[in-house]
């Protein structure tokens, strides 16, 4: 790492909705971490959003590689579009720059391989911006789930679903749609409460005609099988009401999370062991300021990030097969994968909510963002 020291310095590349909502205020709440540049091809955005959190360098996608070699950087935060992540975060690694990517990690399981490979090369850090992993009501979840206070899980199920703007990027058809966008939260979450992989999976998707689907999917609903009899099932949905929930059902209790993957309220657990039932309410948070911290951390003292490029390729790996499945109608069997290191209590960092931004020529995908 150039920078001699102790704040890791990021530039933040594409200033679209979550970054402007989330990752920029982040700062102030990740003490060993500084935001020294911006990227983008907007010079309002690039104008307004460098004087409001003092940000010494901007620039254009066209001029990523001189911010890249400027000096000024150690670490990009990658908030582009899915079908980008491959090449900013390649350009990255060759540059010898850290790589915080959004989720999904890419597009295809080639394009993660090869983020991975080129992360390996060059020796430089790649963490995948998966923020429940280190959000307390979802980590207290896996515990109450791994305690045996439910019994034995046995079903996970949750609706993920929201109304998003026409125009909105995520209805673009390279990388868009609600299941890399939204169910990929599904997928993850069924993945660490089961701690474990799906053997199999099936999936369909669903479109009622409204014009702002040309290009995607409206909906998706989704099996995944995993060993000793576990199953999940989700549905996400960019043309339905806003929900974000799930369940997990043991031999012996019931925990609901909802809201579940809200970034901006507060979280419930309903829980419901023999009848008793309760409720415990996880208050609003920030929830990228962690990955930050967690992230610079790994950084300055040279430790391997969770979740890694191996986590986003798994989950990207799934969403293919469940794509390949409703295309050819039929389920489709997933190759063995090994256990892998799951997220824990042990990764919570809590700091406190952000203000709500005021957007700079950019808006929320759904109306009540």
């Amino acid at each position: 790492m150039r920078n001699s020291g102790k704040k890791v310095r990021y530039a933040v590349v594409g200033l679209g909705y979550i970054a402007q909502a989330a990752v920029l205020p982040a700062f102030a709440h990740a003490r060993n971490s500084e935001l020294t540049a911006l990227v983008s091809d907007n010079s309002t955005k690039l104008k307004n959003l460098s004087k409001k959190y003092s940000v010494p360098h901007t620039y254009s996608y066209q001029q990523y590689s001189k911010c890249l070699e400027s000096g000024e950087v150690d670490a990009v935060y990658i908030a582009l579009p899915n079908h980008l992540h491959r090449a900013y975060t390649e350009a990255a690694a060759d540059s010898g720059i850290h790589v915080l990517c959004e989720k999904p990690m890419a597009v295809t399981e080639e394009d993660c391989h090869a983020m991975m490979a080129a992360a390996e090369k060059n020796k430089i850090k790649l963490m995948i911006a998966y923020r429940l992993h280190f959000e307390e009501a979802n980590l207290k979840a896996i515990e109450l789930v791994q305690s045996g206070k439910l019994g034995e899980p046995r079903i996970f199920n949750s609706v993920f679903t929201m109304q998003v703007k026409p125009g909105n990027v995520r209805l673009q058809g390279e990388g868009g749609g609600p299941l890399y966008d939204i169910g990929i939260y599904c997928i993850n979450a069924a993945r660490y409460l089961f701690r474990a992989e799906p053997e199999e999976v099936l999936g369909i998707a669903g479109n009622s005609g409204d014009p702002r689907f040309r290009e995607v999917e409206e909906s998706f609903f989704a099996t995944l099988r995993f060993s000793n009899g576990l199953a999940a099932t989700f549905a996400c949905s960019f043309g339905a009401a806003d929900v974000s929930a799930y369940t997990v059902v043991g031999t012996k209790g019931v925990l609901r999370l909802d809201p579940a993957y809200e970034l901006s309220t507060s979280l419930q657990h309903h829980i419901d062991i023999g009848g008793k039932k309760k409720t415990v309410r996880f208050p609003k948070r920030d929830q990228f300021a962690p990955e930050l911290i967690y992230f610079s951390d790994c950084i300055t003292k040279d430790k391997q990030p969770e979740p890694s490029g191996v986590e986003g390729l798994q989950d990207v790996r799934i969403i293919r097969a469940l794509y390949r499945s409703a295309e050819d109608r039929k389920p489709i069997k997933l190759d063995h994968t090994p256990p892998r290191k799951r997220p824990s209590t042990i990764q919570e960092i809590s700091r406190p909510p952000v203000r709500k931004a005021e957007l700079v020529a950019a808006e929320g995908p759904s109306p009540d963002c």
